[in-house]
């Protein structure tokens, strides 16, 4: 890049990095071993790389939004990186990695389902509607501001995961490396403002995991869940339910849909405990009683819900649940 007009640029990469961990811990959340989207900004002065920095940051609110997660910005510590702004977004687990210190008031926020990009000042909006409550892990923790700046009814404590981060380390690099470009106003070299934006992929396997669970299992969001739905055959080798569960399986597989198919040889109880702790967010039982009646069983995994449908019915009544 030596101009300008070839800004702002944006590259990224989704790819296997490694670490020495001092301490590999949390299963697939800190190892040496991770999969990583990572990006990088150029941009030409900083009121341009703050925006760029805005729209990363909203972005990123709706991401995770879209997974069936939310994913809270708190104040970060720029590290040996450097930057003035730096955010990570955490998700809140019981089980989770850093202690998160917020005011509650943070947490009734919703990320915007409608965004202009090309707006600058909507995206400052954005950022300062989070941006104005007091959100920190123990890294960044200020007890004493914590103490002046929320009201006690307000002080919330818990745990989270940091599974993104993002930062504007203005010149840094650039700098030391001579990236720089030929300003367009006053004709000379400047070095470009750089950012980098960070996501853990395979982190948030383990993050959702630990936030999305209960005793029986996983319970996947829909939006990221496998397989939407697991098929359990109750007894395999019956000839009308294995007729059914397979003619239902291809119907399903047809329509686009990702089934898992129980098709073993093992007792209902076996069949059901493995349905929930894989947590597709449906499962559909055929059994020999139903199956006489051309009729399945449909049990939502997160609510435990479950209604016995007509086959011929049994489009139309999925359908209805994503409504």
């Amino acid at each position: 890049v030596s101009s300008y007009k070839e800004l702002p640029k944006i590259l990224y990469h989704i790819q296997w990095k490694f670490r020495d961990e001092i301490r590999p811990r949390f299963g697939v959340m800190r190892g040496r071993e991770f999969l990583m989207k990572d990006g990088y900004s150029f941009d030409l002065d900083t009121d341009a790389a703050r925006y760029t920095y805005n729209r990363m940051f909203v972005s990123y609110l709706r991401t995770f939004e879209r997974m069936g997660i939310k994913a809270l910005p708190v104040k970060a510590d720029s590290g040996p990186i450097g930057g003035d702004m730096t955010h990570e977004f955490v998700l809140l687990a019981d089980n989770g990695e850093s202690d998160v210190f917020v005011d509650k008031s943070i947490l009734a926020l919703t990320p915007p389902q409608n965004v202009d990009y090309s707006d600058p000042q909507a995206l400052e909006e954005i950022v300062g509607q989070w941006t104005q409550y007091y959100a920190r892990t123990d890294e960044t923790h200020d007890a004493e501001l914590y103490q002046t700046q929320v009201a006690d009814e307000n002080k919330v404590q818990v745990r989270g995961i940091e599974v993104g981060h993002i930062f504007n380390f203005g010149t840094k690099y650039s700098e030391a490396l001579g990236a720089k470009i030929t300003h367009p106003e006053t004709n000379k070299p400047v070095a470009v403002e750089m950012g980098s934006y960070g996501i853990g992929v395979s982190r948030l396997v383990g993050a959702i995991i630990e936030a999305c669970h209960d005793e029986h299992g996983i319970v996947w969001p829909k939006s990221i869940a496998p397989f939407d739905v697991v098929l359990v055959n109750l007894k395999q080798g019956d000839p009308l339910c294995d007729g059914l569960s397979e003619k239902l399986y291809a119907e399903l597989k047809a329509l686009g849909m990702d089934v898992l198919y129980d098709d073993r040889n093992e007792r209902a109880g076996a069949k059901f405990a493995t349905a929930d702790l894989i947590g597709c967010p449906l499962r559909l039982t055929i059994g020999p009683k139903g199956a006489e009646k051309n009729q399945v069983e449909v049990t939502q995994r997160q609510t435990q819900e479950s209604q016995t449908v007509d086959i011929d019915g049994l489009i139309p009544f999925l359908r209805s649940l994503d409504q």
